[in-house]
């Protein structure tokens, strides 16, 4: 792994949302560092705050109090077309450009750093050519999209995500709909693109115990706090059994697997 560096920072952070001119806070004094070359899962329980915490991130919307930092410059000091060359986000979505051929999808990736006509230079071309292999969707570059299984439309997303070139790649429940051959690889894709990439790849999921055995750190939103460690760490702390925890089930932290008692 390379030596850590900060991709995001934040700094006291409260997130939430605004109705009727009232704020409504999910989740408050978050302080978290996303380092490149590693893995973290966001976890918790549904309306926990993940997907809020995500959309904070991706600068989607502000968070209601707090500083968030890309690569030490402040949110406020970013301008979208910059964050479009910090941030690639992976949504789960089955419906995405069903009519486009693979290689079309991808090759929006570029949209960033191309002109207002979307014309793919020589160096676009290869930088797209490297994602489709990067992420082994080769053999299905020139499929329609809508073709493809879940797995593999999700690994074109990913490739699409590549293709922005950018040290940060956000995904939000990107295994909900896969089976669980196709889960486990997927998480092992997202280790290789930051061991080998230095990325900092940052996935919102449900599936706990593959976040447990197949990610670097879990940062885990319970009752309006996030905390941030490994597997061990959170453990440790007493934290991950409790939130685990539940009528006939328990956690096993030797073996990092989740038991029905």
């Amino acid at each position: 792994m390379h030596a850590a560096e900060h991709a995001i920072e934040i700094k006291d952070v409260s997130i939430g949302y605004k109705s009727r001119g009232a704020e409504h806070l999910v989740a408050h004094s978050i302080n978290a560092t996303l380092h490149r070359g590693e893995v973290v899962a966001l976890i918790g329980c549904n309306g926990a705050g993940k997907s809020t915490l995500l959309r904070a991130l991706g600068g989607y919307e502000k968070p209601l109090k707090g500083t968030i930092l890309y690569n030490g410059t402040a949110a406020c000091d970013v301008t979208p077309a910059q964050l479009a060359r910090l941030i690639a986000v992976v949504l789960t979505d089955n419906s995405v450009a069903a009519a486009l051929i693979v290689r079309e999808l991808v090759s929006l990736g570029r949209t960033p750093y191309t002109n207002f006509t979307g014309h793919l230079r020589q160096n676009d071309i290869a930088v797209v050519d490297w994602a489709i292999n990067a992420v082994g969707v080769g053999p299905l570059a020139h499929r329609a999209v809508g073709t493809l299984s879940d797995g593999e439309r999700q690994k074109c997303m990913i490739a699409k995500a590549l293709a922005q070139e950018t040290p940060v790649v956000m995904l939000d429940e990107p295994t909900a709909f896969l089976d669980f051959g196709s889960k486990v690889a997927l998480f092992r894709l997202l280790q290789r693109l930051a061991r080998e990439m230095n990325k900092a790849v940052i996935v919102s999921t449900h599936d706990i115990e593959l976040a447990l055995r197949l990610t670097h750190r879990l940062w885990l939103i319970n009752d309006g706090t996030l905390h941030c460690g490994t597997a061990d760490e959170l453990s440790a702390a007493g934290v991950l059994g409790a939130f685990i925890a539940g009528d006939g089930i328990a956690y096993n932290c030797e073996e990092k697997k989740i038991e029905i008692i």
